[in-house]
């Protein structure tokens, strides 16, 4: 079968971990590979590389792209130029695979839920291929507990491996979840198997504002397609959808509360990333880079990134989303970024800033270079200290070796570029009175920005 990934996100339910250019699917968070890693790791039981498409933001395109390369895995890659939601996202995995493959089984997977993909994963997705020859299959999660943070799905009647669906219902009070899970109600789990040809069928019948959108070119498409959910837009309204329980371990990892609960603890019953002394107290949640100490608190959330601290009840950490748009109100980009910044050719991190200089830890990864550019009211002093660059300044080419230097005036041309086999690493001194990334003209870029 072909598989799609949607790989898209806001980055603001894990803040200050995730921001909007860097959202939780990206994140390491439990072990050394992102939840967007393990997704592809999924796909690939069923699909071969090629035969997955991701589909993600202009803005992480070259992430989602150094991620698969990380792994192994050269799957298509396919960029959403603004986020509609899930309808235009699965719309448009569907249609380029109808256009490259005719039509077939396609499974639609979330990137950034954290799954067990052991047997009853597989025999959940074999089931569904069946039913998918007739219905617009989901999956539902057997529930673990009366969660009220998920949406519920009321099976109706019995089908070979699964259901006819009786009804979607949002997210419940407490009581009204314990009465679903005594009924036999499943999670939603946001992913489905589909017929191409069949989910375009129906797309065409209950949404054709977003189907007719797609007969135009990417950018077009996404002009005129309204924003809507795939569950609004075809699974709530269609009389042919199905769903296939899935008994298996399942977080859409939404909170840090969550990802307490998925983590290992101390005897204490903290869990910690990093270096942490508690005293008269347990049942934390403490991620950091440097010692955090706490004395008598309990089940508190500590969230501690350079240019961000996060402390809070665990029962309350869902609310972080409030945090990020009162930045957004304000025009504050730490919202969109972190103190590292990734990028196609590498990534930046911002060591210390002052009114009128700015120093940057930069890495060009192998083979890899920087665009052609100036700035107008900046000048840059490169330090290379692991590697060797490769540089161009005011027309001039030569090479900067570890322990040498060299100096970038306002308004002249130049690029660094990594010749060799290893991460180039540069510390960069900017100084002048505009320092903001939008001071940069370009006009060589290998990867067309």
């Amino acid at each position: 079968m072909k598989t799609i990934i949607l790989a898209g996100g806001s980055g603001t339910r894990l803040f200050p971990l995730s921001r909007t250019c860097y959202p939780k699917q990206f994140i390491p968070l439990l072990g050394k590979e992102s939840l967007f890693q393990r997704s592809v790791r999924r796909a690939l039981l069923f699909s071969c590389p090629e035969e997955i498409y991701v589909v993600t933001s202009v803005a992480h395109r070259f992430l989602v792209a150094d991620q698969l390369a990380e792994i192994g895995a050269p799957c298509r890659v396919l960029t959403e130029p603004e986020g509609k939601n899930t309808l235009p996202a699965i719309v448009c995995g569907m249609t380029a695979i109808l256009g490259e493959c005719g039509d077939d089984t396609v499974a639609v997977l979330s990137s950034d839920q954290l799954i067990e993909a052991g047997d009853a994963y597989t025999a959940a997705f074999r089931a569904a291929e069946a039913l998918a020859e007739e219905y617009l299959v989901t999956f539902g999660i057997t529930p673990t507990s009366p969660h009220t943070g998920f949406g519920y799905i009321m099976p109706g009647e019995a089908l070979p491996g699964g259901y006819t669906i009786g009804a979607f219902v949002e997210k419940p009070d407490a009581e009204t979840a314990e009465r679903y899970v005594s009924e036999g109600y499943l999670w939603n789990s946001g992913m489905f198997l589909f017929r191409a040809a069949l989910f375009m069928e129906e797309c065409r019948s209950l949404a054709p504002e977003v189907a007719n959108a797609f007969a135009l070119p990417v950018e077009e498409a996404y002009a005129k397609t309204p924003k809507i959910s795939v569950d609004y837009g075809i699974m709530e309204r269609t009389n042919r959808a199905a769903v296939v329980p899935l008994a298996c371990s399942w977080s859409d990892v939404g909170s840090f509360d969550a990802l307490y609960r998925l983590s290992e603890k101390d005897d204490a019953g903290n869990a910690v990333k990093g270096e942490y002394i508690g005293i008269d107290g347990g049942d934390n949640l403490i991620i950091s880079d440097r010692l955090v100490a706490t004395i008598g608190l309990s089940d508190v959330a500590v969230v501690d990134t350079p240019d961000a601290l996060l402390v809070c009840s665990k029962t309350e950490a869902q609310r972080v989303g409030e945090v990020v748009k009162a930045l957004q109100a304000k025009g504050d980009e730490r919202c969109d970024l972190h103190t590292t910044v990734h990028r196609p050719w590498g990534m930046y991190t911002v060591l210390l800033r002052g009114p009128s200089f700015q120093i940057k830890q930069i890495t060009v990864f192998p083979g890899r270079r920087i665009s052609l550019q100036l700035h107008h009211h900046r000048s840059e002093h490169w330090v290379v200290v692991r590697g060797m660059a490769q540089v161009s300044n005011n027309g001039e080419q030569f090479f900067v070796r570890s322990g040498e230097s060299t100096f970038i005036r306002a308004g002249i041309k130049h690029r660094m570029e990594n010749p060799g086999q290893i991460p180039l690493e540069v510390i960069e001194v900017q100084n002048g009175e505009y320092l903001g990334e939008d001071d940069i003209v370009r006009f060589e870029d290998d990867f067309s920005r």
